[in-house]
């Protein structure tokens, strides 16, 4: 039986075209709700960047996993090591390369580019206030996201000790602590509430969601994923334009 399902918020919950989530997802957590079911946010995002949304969730892991939390409950923060975040910073301006920078309740962007307005036209969001690289050096930082083609990303690497880089889009990598990942903060969330791995479900659409796909009791790839991510679902839903959470929700009787 399954009692907790985490969402994935972008090209899953939202749709990338409409920034919305659909009437279809809207009954189907009322339906949740009513059966016990608890719903969990599970994202790349910060908190300041989670939308409002029509629908209710009992716990939010934010940043990959690096920030997790109940109500006004921290279960979970986990930041970047302070030298890899100097070499970060370093390696940026050598380059002359745009970052974004996510602490605890704030983002931060060094400049604004045509790639920095595609993601945040992809993503919805409000363009981040602007900050000097210098001026980020003392900040607790959960994730980065470095705009950089993927050929760079393995360098970027050699000289960050302790980080990783899940990549979900061609333009831009995140840069998270190497012990991050949904599935680190699913296994939190699931022992905060008492709840089995194997009563566990998700729903996501991108690479940094195939740790979670993988952890879960059942997993589900949007029909929008990438076929990789689809390889690591135990079901492949239609997109999320096309009503794809509450059709995987039917089909595996959860609802």
């Amino acid at each position: 039986m399954i009692k907790a399902i985490f969402f994935d918020i972008d090209g899953t919950l939202l749709s990338y075209n409409t920034h919305k989530v659909l009437p279809g997802t809207i009954a189907a957590f009322e339906t949740l709700r009513r059966k016990g079911v608890k719903t969990f946010i599970s994202s790349g995002r910060p908190l300041m960047l989670i939308p409002d949304m029509p629908v209710q969730f009992d716990g939010f892991i934010t940043v990959n996993g690096g920030f997790c939390f109940v109500d006004d409950k921290v279960i979970l923060r986990n930041s970047i090591d302070k030298n890899d975040c100097q070499r970060w910073l370093e390696y940026a301006k050598q380059y002359d390369l745009t970052t974004m920078c996510f602490t605890e309740r704030e983002m931060y962007i060094n400049r604004i580019d045509p790639v920095a307005m595609a993601l945040r036209d992809k993503l919805g969001f409000k363009m981040p206030p602007v900050l000097p690289l210098d001026e980020l050096r003392d900040k607790e930082v959960f994730q980065f996201i470095a705009i950089q083609s993927a050929d760079n990303d393995a360098k970027v690497l050699e000289n960050l000790s302790h980080c990783r880089m899940p990549r979900w889009h061609p333009l831009f990598s995140d840069i998270v602590p190497e012990n991050s990942s949904k599935a680190v903060g699913i296994e939190r969330m699931l022992a905060h509430f008492g709840i089995g791995r194997e009563e566990s479900m998700a729903f996501g659409d991108g690479a940094n969601d195939i740790e979670m796909l993988d952890y879960v009791g059942t997993s589900v790839a949007m029909g929008n994923a990438d076929d990789n991510v689809k390889t690591h679902a135990s079901y492949v839903t239609d997109s999320a334009d096309d009503e794809g959470i509450a059709k995987a929700l039917r089909h595996l009787s959860v609802i």
